[in-house]
């Protein structure tokens, strides 16, 4: 402890940039980002001289595109701040919504938390440390390194998903009134702490429910309060609702529970995602105390012996997985950027996400309540448990993982289960009971990878089965299963069991679902009819509901020293075929996101196959080469895609001929989408873009998004073959390029992630490789 002692006192004669922070009487409650001012370094201890500038979120290293050996360490950081008129009758607090994974903290020279975890949040009350009138300083000491007593506690060598440090999530400065509404984690009470909402009993004619306010009186003085909770809809009617008086006594807490009825309410779904706004106001007499507002939305979710409902409509849950990783900066990604991510998935079909294998950022959260995704929410674990404190650990996570996102429509399904680990007794009732204490209603599902009664959803892996049926055959008492992992592992060790002939002449790295885009045509187009293959055949289960395929984005992992390729899009989130496998399995006139569509699964250049797969969602397709019909067909089915609702059609072209393929796609004879493709010429230009999915680029926010630079021809045609390298510039020094400069294009993208930090009257990117001509692109605000 000395060291920091000496280090905080050292740092007296320091000129550091700082931040004040301001709060006074009238004001209610404050919420600031906390991520500016920042220093970091690495190290067991700290050196003074090797203070770096920064701004959450953060990782504490910036790694090469395939990660080898993962950095893992001490890292440091500290921020300077003051806080304007601190009164005694106001609460301060910091909150951490992530931060990876062993965390102590000090102020003025003062500890205050160690917190073990690093995916779900923490808050630090810091009203008794803080000074009134000077600057005040936070020193915080992080460790990301092996830890098996903190889930998921797989040693990172042997881990199928790296763990980044740093303080990779958003924090926040927080000032209260001595009376307030806590934060339901840091309360740590079960069925308590903070806002809670939860509706009984849905219909399109009226919801009622519950809704819960539990407050804190930290002042001297009984305080008599009521709350008034006013729910506001999408077109802004709203409806009040007040509570009785109760007393208050000083230095105590009281959960508030209101009964709650909403006639006509509008019904959250993937279709229609629809979220009430809810202000909660603490009101004493003539004064209002305390207001928090949230957002949260009405759905009614049932698992019985039919199936799966939502607001009483029976429906096939289709997803995917996903981890949070981003290329080079590992977790510390942007709000917009997990918005992005969110945004892709939908794009891409599903109705669903798991989170793989942890919770996600609370950015992400909102974005699958705002754009209509199912998740099924997971505590930390993979292949891992060991008796004692990881245990206790573990218990904890499910109770804050709980706290942290029960207002959260979109979580249909609790993952209180340590993914494909050996679970003894009594970690499986134990988890479950959990749940129910925290969360004791009814439409509550609990799910685990263990077939074990304890659980309300059997939620295996497709390659925990065996070929041919896998769980197409299962049938337990009328139990129910999600296929919460497929189309990747069984491929990989040959046992798909469905279409071995298929296999014969292929070599064992074209047989497997792992595919770069940099593997060309035809291993990206046997991925694709492996994800197919798996789909159908999932559907053959009269019990199971829904299934989430592996998975949406490519990865780094701890044991490997590959990109883990399974992916429908790739690392920089740029779609592979099989993306367009899983949009073409979606109605096309379900939502806004997925409409009628044709693509053409094909470079059609000289090593093309001639057997042309089309993905689509429409009746019928015409395939056209230069102008002449090769065929106008209905989708043929077979044993692989006997189940599917909108199969794949395949055409037979009898020889390659240079020029330009053209796809129409009709419904009910009608016209409704078309796709074209030209054999590529000599690669001449790029063209520049960048990836916005439904998020503008948000300058001064830390917002990261990819620039892609496209090989193209002078039809703009994509060169997929071309491997060029390509040096990125930038007109401004408030962007910096984050990972290499120049990159190698893959299968003729060259990407890189940049990073905005302060605000600008916009900026230009430039993209150079030789040979080729470009112009610049502009990214304004």
């Amino acid at each position: 402890m000395k060291q920091y002692q000496i280090y905080i006192l050292f740092l007296l004669g320091l000129s550091l940039t700082a931040c004040s922070l301001s709060s006074d009487d009238g004001l209610l409650r404050e919420k600031i980002n906390f991520g500016d001012n920042w220093f970091f370094q690495k190290g067991d201890s700290v050196n003074v001289q090797n203070w770096k500038p920064i701004r959450l979120p953060h990782t504490a290293n910036i790694e090469p595109l395939v990660v080898n050996n993962q950095w893992q360490g001490i890292s440091w950081y500290k921020k300077e701040f003051k806080i304007e008129n601190k009164n005694t009758n106001r609460k301060h607090f910091i909150y951490f919504e992530g931060v990876m994974q062993e965390t102590d903290v000090w102020l003025n020279g003062e500890k205050l938390a160690n917190h073990k975890g690093g995916y779900l949040p923490f808050t630090l009350d810091i009203t008794e440390a803080i000074h009134g009138h000077d600057y005040n300083e936070i020193l915080i000491r992080v460790d990301n390194q092996d830890n098996s007593e903190i889930p998921p506690g797989k040693a990172l060598n042997d881990l199928d998903f790296n763990m980044y440090g740093g303080i990779y999530r958003n924090a926040y400065y927080i000032s209260t009134n001595e009376v307030y509404i806590t934060d339901a984690v840091h309360a740590n009470i079960p069925n308590s702490g903070g806002l809670l909402v939860h509706f009984n009993d849905v219909s399109e004619k009226v919801a009622s429910g519950i809704f819960k306010t539990h407050i804190q009186n930290d002042s001297e003085i009984e305080k008599s309060i009521k709350t008034v909770v006013n729910f506001t809809n999408s077109i802004g009617d709203s409806i009040m609702f007040e509570s009785r008086e109760v007393m208050l006594k000083p230095k105590s807490n009281q959960n508030i529970e209101q009964f709650i009825t909403i006639e006509n309410p509008k019904l959250w779904s993937p279709e229609s995602p629809e979220l009430y706004k809810v202000s909660v106001e603490i009101v004493s007499g003539a004064n209002i105390l305390d207001v928090q507002t949230i957002k949260t939305g009405i759905r009614k979710v049932e698992i019985n012996k039919d199936g799966f409902f939502l607001n009483g409509k029976q429906r096939f849950i289709n997803g995917t997985n996903r981890h949070q990783e981003y290329p080079y900066v590992g977790y510390a990604i942007s709000d917009n950027a997990n918005y992005r991510d969110a945004y892709k998935i939908k794009q891409a079909g599903f109705d669903f996400v798991r989170l793989s294998h942890y919770p996600h950022s609370e950015s992400f959260m909102d974005a699958c309540d705002e754009l209509g995704l199912m998740v099924m929410d997971c505590i930390p674990g993979w292949q891992y448990s060991e008796p004692g404190e990881f245990i206790e650990n573990s218990y904890q996570n499910i109770r804050d993982m709980v706290r942290r996102d029960r207002n959260h429509p979109s979580v249909i399904i609790w993952e209180n289960s340590l993914n494909e680990s050996w679970m003894k007794d009594p970690y499986i009732p134990e988890a479950n009971k959990i749940l129910d204490e925290e969360l004791p209603y009814g439409n509550i599902y609990s799910a685990g990878w263990a077939d074990h009664p304890s659980y309300d959803l059997f939620i295996p892996a497709r390659q925990h089965s065996k070929a041919p049926d896998y769980w197409s055959q299962y049938d337990k008492n009328g139990r129910k299963i999600l296929i919460a992992e497929y189309g990747d592992w069984e491929y990989y060790a040959h046992n798909a069991g469905f279409n071995q002939k298929a296999f014969k002449g292929l070599k064992e790295e074209e047989r497997t679902s792992r595919q770069l885009r940099a593997h060309g045509e035809k291993r990206l187009l046997q991925q694709a009819f492996n994800y197919q293959e798996a789909f159908n055949s999932n559907l053959k289960g009269e019990h199971t509901i829904g299934h989430a395929n592996w998975l949406v984005f490519d990865y780094n992992r701890g044991y490997s020293d590959d990109i883990e390729s399974s992916g429908i899009s790739d690392i920089f989130r740029i779609p592979k075929f099989s993306y367009y496998f899983y949009q073409s399995q979606k109605p096309p006139f379900q939502d806004s996101f997925t409409g009628p569509l044709v693509f053409i699964a094909n470079y059609w250049q000289e090593n093309s196959t001639t057997d042309v797969t089309v993905f689509s969602n429409c009746d019928e397709v015409a395939l056209y080469l230069n102008g002449e019909k090769i065929e106008h067909k209905k989708p043929s089915r077979d044993a692989f895609s006997d189940e599917l609702e909108y199969p794949p059609f395949v055409f037979g072209i009898s020889k390659f001929e240079v020029g330009k393929l053209e796809a129409i796609g009709f419904i009910n004879g009608k016209e409704v989408a078309k796709h074209t493709l030209s054999t590529p010429a000599e690669a001449t230009k790029i063209e520049l873009s960048y990836d916005i999915s439904g998020k503008p680029l948000e300058q001064g926010t830390n917002d990261i998004v990819f620039v892609y630079a496209k090989i193209v021809d002078d039809e703009g045609n994509l060169v997929s073959n071309a491997v060029k390298k390509v040096q990125f510039n930038i007109d401004t020094d408030v962007v910096e390029i984050i990972g290499g400069n120049p990159v190698d294009s893959e299968a003729g993208i060259a990407t890189i992630l940049i990073k905005v930090y302060a605000k600008s009257k916009g900026f230009s990117i430039e993209a150079k490789s030789e040979g080729l001509t470009s112009e610049p692109l502009k990214l304004m605000n």
